[in-house]
């Protein structure tokens, strides 16, 4: 686990981490939900990865928000878009928002008053699912109220969207950049959940993920094979415990996409 035990950070400012590749169509609409945020200490990082259309162009247009930086670099993946994020952060807090998600306008609130409340270093929470038109599509996703690092090691029960990691305790935390880019995000909460053996789930439907087409049956076939090999490779279980959290998984997705 590689960290940094930087304590100059910002108290309560949160730094949010947005990586985008070729982001151009849907970027401004997860831009305005960072924006509209009812909580407005906050820091968006930006880390375009050598988008070839015109995203570039659509961030600068919300830059007159001087919380909002743009940082560029040339393609290397999103665990490396996000690792240049996290390094370049100041907030006491890190959020993770993709370029095609949004947040509700009370995520930043409702998630720290959360986080206080428990007295935790990570939070999580529900989320709807959209599609290319924004619209509501399937049932919202409802997380468990507490996980342990027992249970992410067979799921990882954290929509990146909506987790919320205080910074300022353990130092920050990056994503494997050897997995390339494959699960590299189940890997990062679970370092995370590790560092105390708990996270919270806020039941509150708080921020929405968007579901592109072909993505619910097609990815699913292609990342049996992928989660097989992070089972047994990352965390180093044996077959029959792999193939078991293969099957547990695939059975989420089953009731997730249903």
């Amino acid at each position: 686990m590689e960290t940094l035990g930087e304590k100059i950070m910002e108290k309560d400012l949160v730094s949010i981490v947005m990586p985008c590749y070729n982001g151009k169509r849907f970027i401004g609409e997860s831009i305005e939900s960072v924006i509209n945020q009812t909580y407005p200490k906050w820091e968006l990082l930006i880390v375009d990865d050598g988008s070839t259309d015109d995203s570039i162009n659509v961030i600068k247009h919300y830059q007159t928000d001087k919380r909002i930086k743009l940082i560029r670099q040339s393609n290397s993946g999103s665990a490396a878009a996000r690792n240049n994020g996290i390094r370049r952060s100041k907030g006491q807090y890190l959020a993770l928002l993709d370029s095609d998600d949004i947040w509700k306008p009370n995520f930043l609130e409702e998630q720290i008053r959360f986080m206080k409340e428990k007295s935790a270093i990570c939070v999580y929470s529900s989320y709807a699912m959209i599609n290319k038109n924004s619209k509501e599509i399937l049932k919202p996703v409802k997380v468990k109220d507490k996980i342990t690092s027992k249970d992410m090691e067979s799921l990882n029960y954290i929509g990146c969207l909506t987790g919320l990691y205080d910074q300022s305790k353990h130092g920050k935390i990056f994503f494997k950049e050897e997995l390339n880019s494959i699960l590299d995000d189940y890997a990062f909460w679970l370092d995370i959940v590790a560092l105390e053996n708990v996270a919270y789930g806020n039941s509150k439907v708080l921020a929405k993920y968007r579901i592109h087409e072909g993505s619910t049956t097609n990815n699913k076939k292609k990342l049996i094979k992928k989660h097989y090999v992070f089972y047994r490779t990352y965390l180093g279980q044996g077959r029959l415990h792999s193939l078991i959290n293969v099957v547990k998984w695939g059975i989420a997705g089953l009731a997730k996409f249903n």
